[in-house]
């Protein structure tokens, strides 16, 4: 059987939202971007090597130095300023045996209302044997009347280890912002050995919105976030992350399923959240040993 969890479902057979008007003005009338990202990332004797790099635009990619030093994490640019209905975003990261690498974004991404079309945006990561590869970019703000479905593709093999993180914030709580209606499709799929071992999809829509706050859904959290591991010993990784849980000043859960770990946390704001999350990679990096699981340096600038 696959483990799977699937979380507030809801029908989502309207196309349009609900103030917007039949035959009126519609996100396909709009320029809309279509960008892509694609790295495969092997190991060397001088450390990471870049073997292939594609860029289509809105999406760029840097590989920011310190000193003289191999690089050590790759940056992910989205030059139209955040996301629209009708967007298509896609990102590819393959690590082949040997590299080592942590992917993060420049800045925090930004989902805008949509007239009516859903914004897509795809992640695949694949991780080879000894391969090391960290998923951390900062996090995409929703707001109010957005629409977007989000996947987020995995796959590993024995040898491999994998850090990845996707959170997301319901609008921008410092500036009074409240999200009462749109669309957020969260899947998540991860692979081992081509076989399915975990499988989740997060759902909200207009129906869902104005209860999203009650006890048994988000329970006043405006920032969630889902954050998975794979590598050896995963049971004593699991034991480690359920000892720091009380240290992260937010609620936070951890478990283990098919080899993988999946932690979820969430808070009333993103700021709480991204304090969680970064003093979880500060604790958990000595922990896991030399790689890329540190809390990366874009969080910070």
């Amino acid at each position: 059987m696959i483990p799977m969890s699937t979380t507030f479902i809801a029908n989502m057979s309207h196309c349009c939202t609900p103030d917007t008007p039949t035959g009126g003005p519609s996100d396909a009338d709009l320029q809309r971007a279509d960008g892509c990202g694609r790295i495969v990332l092997s190991g060397s004797e001088n450390g990471t090597r870049i073997e292939y790099i594609f860029e289509r635009s809105p999406i760029r990619i840097r590989f920011p130095r310190s000193g003289n030093g191999a690089f050590q994490e790759a940056v992910l640019i989205n030059t139209g300023g955040g996301v629209a209905g009708g967007d298509r975003l896609e990102c590819t990261v393959t690590a082949l045996p040997g590299a080592s690498l942590a992917v993060t974004s420049q800045a925090a991404e930004k989902v805008y209302r949509a007239l009516c079309a859903t914004a897509s945006v795809v992640t695949r990561l694949k991780v080879r044997e000894t391969a090391k590869l960290a998923w951390l970019p900062q996090e995409t703000i929703v707001f109010n009347r957005a629409r977007l479905e989000r996947t987020t593709e995995i796959e590993v093999v024995d040898g491999a280890e994998l850090l990845a993180l996707e959170w997301i914030v319901l609008g921008r709580t410092a500036y009074g912002e409240i999200v009462t209606g749109g669309q957020i499709t969260d899947h998540w799929q991860v692979k081992k050995g081509g076989r399915l071992i975990w499988a989740d999809s997060f759902r909200v829509n207009d129906e869902i919105f104005p209860h999203i706050h009650r006890k048994a859904l988000l329970s006043g959290c405006n920032a969630i976030a889902t954050l998975v591991y794979y590598g050896s010993s995963p049971e004593k990784r699991l034991e480690f992350l359920r000892n720091i849980s009380p240290s992260l000043e937010c609620s936070s859960a951890s478990t283990l399923v098919g080899g993988l770990i999946v932690v979820r946390l969430a808070a009333s704001e993103s700021s709480a959240l991204r304090r969680a999350l970064s003093s979880l990679l500060e604790q958990l990096s000595p922990e896991l040993g030399p790689g890329p699981f540190q809390v990366p340096k874009m969080w910070s600038c």
